[in-house]
């Protein structure tokens, strides 16, 4: 009975670590596909709220669309792409790069979502984490959710690591 009960407060502990981290709702998602993708905010900046949010998008996601979000402004930020995509049929060479919402208050008590959409394409290595960096801005202080594992290191060694999704070989090109 004690080590069940000690294994639960040691779940209960490890768990709540983990959630500590900026992460998608999203653990995989599949090459060629429009994917909804969901940052959890688990909190603001060391007992501050967070005003601004950023999400920069890596190269080999297009398409991409932010939800707008009540209380909040959207704006995004363009610019060319390293490779040329086909997205139904038409060539691109520039999309969106950075998803910004500001003028909100998410209190440090609380925790929230933001959501954008976009396509993941097969330009993206299958069986390997993508990692997509998050930035929370507070008043005086900031949350960087960027540092990306070096080849074979623990993401969880990292202090702030940038949230990942695993990319899965399959779908089909969107014509």
């Amino acid at each position: 009975m004690k080590k069940s009960i000690i294994a639960a407060a040691l779940l209960a502990l490890s768990t709540a670590g983990a959630s500590a981290h900026a992460t998608f709702e999203n653990k995989e998602v599949v090459q060629n596909t429009t994917v909804k993708m969901v940052l959890r905010v688990p909190h603001g900046c060391e007992g501050e709220a967070t005003n601004v949010v950023r999400i920069q998008i890596p190269e080999g996601i297009i398409a991409v669309k932010p939800m707008p979000k009540a209380g909040w402004k959207l704006e995004t930020v363009k610019g060319a792409y390293a490779n040329t995509y086909e997205n139904h049929g038409t060539k691109v060479t520039e999309g969106v790069k950075e998803i910004i919402w500001s003028g909100g208050e998410l209190l440090d008590e609380h925790y929230d979502e933001f959501v954008f959409r976009g396509r993941f394409t097969d330009k993206l290595e299958a069986d390997k984490v993508l990692y997509i960096p998050a930035v929370q801005e507070c008043a005086t202080k900031a949350e960087r959710w960027i540092e990306i594992p070096a080849e074979g290191q623990d993401p969880d060694s990292l202090a702030m690591p940038a949230p990942g999704v695993k990319i899965i070989k399959g779908g089909k090109p969107a014509h």
